[in-house]
């Protein structure tokens, strides 16, 4: 039994059966279906939407924008990030764009770009990327403070090349805090998106929401968020633990 309880799958699967099982006394306490319907109440309008081609359709409008926005966030924060943690020069300079960043609310980024650049998908796209270039960069930016002198030195006794460098030294130190970067990215960026779709898109998770809240119809908002939600449970899981953990491996060995 203790041995069960130690394994990370069977962990994961109690816990969010207690969620569920939350979920199941909370709507029976209210009683309601209008208010909070039990989850078993789901699977008819679950079925309907993916038969009918909805459902499928505005996910993977979400998950492009999410991919579109995830990818040259990493990029470039990752690069503004390792130039500002080790040129310190560099860092006093964007240190203050930095956290200007950092504290300007979400909602306001997202409103100024459908209102600068109008209500399309570069905008949308742009207003989700400018959001999360400073989480990055924060990261990684501790990154690069933290990588070893001894292996810097090490590298330039043995006359190693820009990229070898680059390949054998610094990104292996680096692997842990892009990891956590990418990981704590990702649960950001596709939170943004579905308020940026919530404003002002006509397709996506977001849109559907927003249309279903205009009806007040918990049960299609539910179904579907949380059809959104295990996407990105799936995602975690086989993708984003699986790195995480890979590119910590090395210091522990």
């Amino acid at each position: 039994m203790n041995d069960a309880l130690r394994n990370p799958v069977v962990v994961r699967s109690v816990s969010l059966g207690l969620i569920l099982l939350v979920w199941i006394v909370a709507a029976g306490l209210t009683a309601d279906a209008t208010v909070l319907p039990q989850p078993w109440t789901l699977l008819e309008p679950f079925v309907r939407v993916v038969g009918s081609g909805a459902l499928p359709y505005h996910l993977g409008m979400t998950l492009f924008r999410v991919v579109c926005a995830f990818v040259p966030a990493m990029l470039i924060g990752a690069a503004i990030g390792f130039l500002m943690g080790r040129f310190p020069s560099v860092d006093r300079w964007l240190d203050p764009w930095l956290v200007v960043f950092l504290n300007l609310p979400a909602l306001v980024l997202i409103v100024l770009c459908y209102l600068w650049i109008g209500l399309n998908e570069t905008a949308a796209i742009l207003a989700v990327v400018l959001n999360k270039i400073p989480n990055v960069a924060t990261l990684v930016r501790e990154g690069a403070r933290a990588l070893d002198p001894d292996l810097d030195a090490m590298a330039k006794v043995y006359r190693m090349s820009g990229f070898s460098r680059l390949r054998h030294v610094v990104l292996p130190q680096l692997a842990p805090f892009l990891a956590g970067a990418a990981r704590s990215g990702i649960a950001v960026i596709w939170k943004i998106v579905l308020v940026v779709e919530f404003l002002g898109r006509s397709s996506g998770i977001g849109f559907q929401i927003h249309f279903y809240f205009q009806l007040f119809d918990v049960t299609m908002v539910l179904v579907y968020a949380l059809t959104f939600i295990v996407v990105m449970l799936v995602v975690e899981a086989l993708l984003l633990q699986p790195a995480e953990r890979r590119a910590r491996r090395w210091r522990t060995a």
